[in-house]
């Protein structure tokens, strides 16, 4: 059976691989009860650093529409699934906030929907020169998650974070790091490279301070302003799920894609 998460533990780093890519890592519960694991596996092994990527083309596509329509025709089931999928985003995403050790997300490709929390909660940001962001919300009729209201405004600034929702505008990976979204743009042969370097910048220094700098800037208030935000996200998704509109969006974003 293929692991939908892998967890490879380096010497004194982790990496954690969304391996889904024949669905361009979109998520799935399976994928981020696989993800939960890896988490907590890797904060176990208290590693000088955390790299999160994915497997193939995609970073990842955020919530498999697909698997969303195929839940719709059972108001509850619906429900529950859209519980279970933004609910485990988001537990997953207050997860790598906490998490002791710097985190870095090696964006591999594009990068849409709610997968973007991903980027938010990482501390350094290095994507391939093919990779993009974009929200998709407004398409599909869903409500933003993954921190795109919660997390989004504070790091591009709140009207260019609703302009970018507004008219689901696709951010090129230069753009990103013109808004502060990314640190470093590279061709994807390069993203590799680049982490090493990263790594070994961070194993120059004392790993207990850098714990203490995360741990001060993400401290337990601010992490809890953060949660409240995103269970607003999800408290609003739920309540478009179930709208017939979104319905009938899912059914044009699936015929398209």
């Amino acid at each position: 059976m293929t692991e939908l998460v892998k967890l490879t533990l380096h010497d004194d780093w982790a990496e954690i691989r969304l391996n889904r890519p024949e669905r361009h890592n979109a998520l799935v519960p399976e994928v981020l009860d696989d993800l939960h694991r890896a988490i907590e596996a890797a904060k176990a092994a208290a590693p000088r650093a955390l790299v999160l990527t994915g497997e193939g083309r995609s970073f990842s596509t955020g919530g498999d529409v697909g698997a969303f329509l195929e839940a719709a025709s059972d108001p509850e089931q619906l429900r529950a699934y859209s519980e279970r999928v933004v609910g485990g985003l988001h537990d997953a995403l207050m997860k790598l906030l906490a998490f002791p050790a710097p985190v870095i997300a090696r964006v591999n490709g594009p990068v849409t929907g709610g997968s973007v929390g991903f980027v938010l909660a990482s501390d350094m940001v290095i994507m391939s020169q093919r990779a993009f962001v974009q929200p998709y919300y407004g398409v599909v009729g869903f409500g933003p998650d993954g921190g795109w209201t919660a997390l989004l405004p504070e790091k591009i600034r709140t009207a260019r974070a609703l302009e970018v929702q507004y008219l689901n505008t696709r951010l090129s990976a230069e753009e990103c790091v013109s808004l502060g979204l990314a640190s470093r743009v590279v061709e994807t042969e390069e993203l590799d490279t680049g982490i090493q370097e990263w790594l070994g910048g961070i194993r120059e220094m004392n790993a207990s301070t850098l714990a203490a700098t995360r741990a001060n800037v993400w401290d337990a208030p601010r992490r809890a302003q953060v949660k409240a935000r995103l269970d607003q996200e999800k408290a609003r998704f739920l309540e478009r799920i179930s709208a017939p509109d979104t319905r009938e969006g899912m059914q044009r974003f699936t015929n398209r894609h």
